[in-house]
């Protein structure tokens, strides 16, 4: 009896310390890329960057999850999934400090690196928690996207006032990051010790035909989703402190609403995952963002007052606070096993985030030639509007 409660506790410690794994890996998906927003236009006076190439530095991790995705569950096949994740962990820790560097290549070659860990942790996170708990794969979701938005927000809040008021200048605010990464590796090289002989559904997986997935209507509609909500959440971290700061308010300030913005999400983010887990369609669910997302943005486009902002940056935060999680909802939802979880993780990250990729780097081009936020603004407008239909398409009870 001793023996089994014995073993009962400690595989009770072990699904506690796995989830921790899980949030920390979550806390580390954003900040790398979120904490640039605000500094954007720091880093552009002090390297030297035109708009355009700023923008470029918002997409190149975007570009990375588009490769990676589909040899991430193949690379765990080979290794464990606590070994990929610790690698991934570590390319992100290198990355953070080498790009903290006031020099284009390393810059560039650290963002590349930091993209590098996030796609790791990105395809990984879905298919471990439709593995690992599969009845309660709503809530979990809920868990890890909603620590991803906490941090995300509070990354693009501090940004400023650690690079200004705190003398770090952008280098030091982006160092900072660094230490959830560390407290990270740490917690899974203690999982790994623990279950260095887990071979779980990314193993079991690898063996399999996943080019069937590619054939697959839903699949693609789910990764355009995937993509266009992710062409808007990163086109908005990169670009909403400069759109705001075009309608006369200061770059701390705009820094502040970029973060408030986020934090309006964390609502959505943590219910909509459970309510699409409940419901058989999530129709209504991706048609209700998407009207947040076009009111939204519009509200961008007229916006004449300070109120007229709040309220439309508060839509927005909603709109991308519950898109996210929503895409993540659906690679669980719309797969019956955690072996398709893990296949259609990896194809519609990777075709997603191609899409994704195009949008700081567009945005910031439309802009240089415009030489206004109408334009762009005006794009946003007509890429929720595409969010909208294929989220309303993927959000159909059906299995790929």
């Amino acid at each position: 009896m001793e023996l089994l409660q014995s073993k009962t506790k400690t595989k009770s410690a072990y699904i506690y310390i796995f989830i921790a794994g899980i949030v920390l890996v979550a806390f580390n998906l954003r900040p790398a890329i979120t904490s640039l927003g605000p500094l954007v236009g720091m880093i552009r006076e002090d390297v030297g960057l035109a708009h355009w190439s700023a923008g470029l530095l918002m997409s190149l991790p975007l570009v990375v999850f588009a490769v990676m995705s589909p040899l991430v569950p193949k690379i765990a096949g080979r290794l464990t999934n606590e070994l990929t994740l610790i690698m991934g962990l570590t390319s992100l820790l290198i990355g953070i400090a080498i790009r903290s560097i006031p020099m284009p290549f390393f810059l560039f070659a650290g963002t590349l690196l930091a993209g590098l860990g996030i796609a790791i942790g990105n395809v990984l996170l879905p298919a471990i928690v439709k593995d690992k708990f599969p009845q309660k794969f709503g809530l979990m979701t809920s868990v890890y996207s909603t620590s991803m938005g906490l941090i995300a927000s509070l990354a693009s809040g501090i940004s400023i006032p650690l690079a200004i008021d705190f003398n770090l200048g952008w280098q030091g605010a982006q160092i900072v990051w660094v230490i959830p990464t560390v407290v990270a590796i740490l917690v899974w090289v203690i999982l790994h010790k623990k279950n260095s002989r887990d071979h779980s559904v990314i193993q079991q997986s690898s063996g399999s035909n996943s080019n069937r997935m590619w054939r697959t209507p839903l699949a693609w509609q789910i990764a355009i989703f995937m993509g266009f909500q992710s062409f808007l959440f990163y086109v908005t971290i990169s670009w909403l402190p400069e759109i705001l700061h075009s309608h006369g308010i200061s770059m701390e300030t705009a820094g502040w609403m970029l973060s408030f913005t986020q934090l309006v999400g964390l609502p959505a983010s943590f219910f909509i995952p459970v309510l699409a887990g409940r419901a058989q369609s999530q129709i209504w669910i991706a048609f209700m963002l998407g009207m947040f997302s076009i009111v939204g943005y519009s509200g961008l486009l007229l916006g004449t007052s300070y109120p007229i902002l709040i309220v439309s940056i508060a839509l927005i935060g909603l709109a991308l606070g519950g898109a996210f999680p929503l895409a993540l909802s659906y690679i669980g939802l719309r797969a019956r096993n955690a072996k398709q979880a893990a296949e259609l993780s990896g194809m519609t990250q990777s075709t997603g985030y191609i899409l994704a990729a195009v949008g700081p780097l567009f945005i910031g081009y439309l802009f240089d030639m415009a030489h206004s936020w109408t334009l762009p603004i005006i794009t946003l407008i007509l890429v929720s509007v595409v969010v909208m239909v294929f989220g309303m398409l993927s959000g159909r009870n059906r299995y790929v």
